[in-house]
């Protein structure tokens, strides 16, 4: 007579799958969630570069700045330039060139990001020259997704230029003892940019979505070897062997 297979996964299996199982699922749920911010991230940057450019103050006012486009007018601070290591452009390696910008209308200063700059030999500092003068620049706000979850902004030291990874505005003024707005600007092409093409999102939301796929397919795997391992465990197979012994006659 064949024998019924119990289900016995055993406790220690049991301790993994209840573990690991709500930790796949909520990463799959939370690669979905990333994925919907993109794609409002980057709606909200198409439509907000659509807008003609306001002068400092209206943008001041703005409960959310991000992506909206501003005109500037005011000088470059040539002693006080910043370099953002590690950034890379069809994987060539390079830095995005930052320096505070005096802007006359408002009285404020800004830390404006001129673009991408190619950096192939490390053993030399990146060439770049800053436009003298009174200039009219066109820009507009970038306010990264998920700040909190950014690494923290190096500490910013008293040799200039300064390497950073990351940069926090804010810290760049008091450092200074200047009077400054706390976003970063970017140029649109012009005069003053280098290469500015920058990508709205880093990790684009397909990409989110086919993490979340594989997320859940490790769930839906560790699932189903779960049940496999638990009608085929040593339990099963000497029950199994067992009930043969029994059923045979010469036994």
């Amino acid at each position: 007579m064949a024998a019924v297979r119990a289900f016995r996964p055993g406790w220690l299996p049991t301790l993994v799958v209840l573990a690991l199982l709500p930790l796949l699922i909520g990463l799959g749920f939370w690669q979905l969630a990333r994925a919907e911010q993109k794609r409002t991230l980057i709606s909200a940057e198409q439509l907000r570069r659509q807008i003609p450019p306001q002068v400092l103050g209206e943008l001041e006012l703005s409960a959310d700045p991000s992506f909206r486009r501003v005109v500037l007018q005011g000088h470059f601070d040539t002693e006080h330039s910043i370099l953002l290591d590690n950034r890379t452009r069809s994987g060539h390696a390079g830095v995005e060139l930052l320096q505070p910008f005096y802007e006359q209308n408002s009285g404020l200063w800004l830390l404006v990001n001129r673009g991408w700059l190619p950096w192939p030999d490390r053993r030399t500092p990146p060439q770049f020259s800053t436009p003298s003068g009174v200039l009219q620049l066109q820009a507009w706000v970038y306010v990264p997704l998920g700040a909190s979850f950014q690494l923290q902004a190096d500490a910013p030291s008293s040799n200039w230029p300064q390497l950073l990874t990351q940069v926090d505005a804010g810290k760049v003024w008091q450092q200074l003892g200047r009077g400054g707005w706390a976003h970063e600007l970017r140029l649109e092409p012009g005069l003053a940019a280098y290469q500015v093409d920058w990508p709205v999102v880093v990790m684009s939301p397909v990409k989110h979505q086919g993490y979340a796929v594989q997320w859940f397919a490790m769930a839906a795997a560790l699932c189903g070897l779960f049940v496999f391992f638990g009608f085929n465990s040593t339990a099963n197979t000497s029950l199994r062997k067992r009930d043969d012994a029994c059923s045979d006659p010469q036994a």
